[in-house]
């Protein structure tokens, strides 16, 4: 059965794949008859996401995904940074099986960028920092970072370049690189160095949002299918066939 931890994953992946638009409206009824579930299951996920800010409602409105403000985003910006770093500043060498984590997770970021497939690179791109987190020993953070990091997806430009992905792959494999060399100061440098230059990617104001669909359920199906195995995180079956 359809849980609404199902449907608040699912929609997160959504987001960190950047297949979902600030300001896209969440409607109740399309998603408990995508998800085969009550109207009440899909309020207590949309419920959950708004608490992590990631989506909001407007009585007689109905839900949408946050439109975070510029002001919101440096600060998100911000504390990703702090977090991130100071992970770093606070650990020791990392054994090889922690590197070799990260060795695959950028095995799998090169393949998504060479197969040109935008979604699963921009999760992937923005999931490593998560990974990071979760490889530096603090589980917590990494779910926290996962929020932040839906955030800033949220705040950014919704379409990468090739070139800004090929760019932010290459200083994901020089922070690994400088962890492989147990040189934590250098690494933690390059994240910084990494994460200030977010905020060039914010878009200017009045960045048109998608178009209206003649079928918006057919729509929401297909920005709500999951990624690939091993990308993305398990979907719930009614979206899988």
């Amino acid at each position: 059965m359809t849980t609404s931890t199902d449907i608040s994953a699912c929609i997160l992946e959504a987001v960190l794949a950047r297949k979902l638009l600030p300001g896209h409206k969440l409607s109740e009824q399309q998603l408990a008859s995508l998800f085969g579930c009550s109207r009440t299951i899909v309020r207590e996920a949309l419920t959950r996401l708004a608490v992590r800010r990631l989506v909001t409602s407007s009585v007689g409105s109905g839900w949408y995904v946050a439109q975070p403000s510029r002001e919101e985003a440096f600060q998100t910006f911000e504390a990703r940074r702090v977090i991130e770093t100071g992970l770093l500043r606070l650990r020791t060498a990392l054994d090889k099986a922690t590197l070799r984590k990260l060795r695959q997770h950028l095995k799998r970021q090169k393949l998504a960028l060479q197969g040109g497939d935008i979604a699963q690179r921009s999760f992937l791109l923005g999931d490593f920092h998560v990974c990071l987190a979760d490889c530096l020993g603090n589980p917590v953070l990494a779910e926290t970072l996962r929020d932040l990091t839906a955030r800033t997806t949220l705040i950014a430009l919704h379409h990468q370049s090739d070139e800004e992905a090929l760019h932010s792959y290459t200083e994901h494999t020089a922070i690994v690189a400088a962890l492989e060399a147990g040189d934590l100061a250098r690494a933690q440098a390059l994240l910084d160095s990494h994460l200030d230059t977010w905020d060039r990617k914010l878009p200017l104001d009045g960045e048109p949002h998608a178009a209206a669909s003649a079928d918006p359920v057919a729509r929401l199906r297909r920005i709500l299918q999951p990624l690939p195995a091993g990308i993305g995180w398990q979907a719930p079956p009614i979206l899988q066939h």
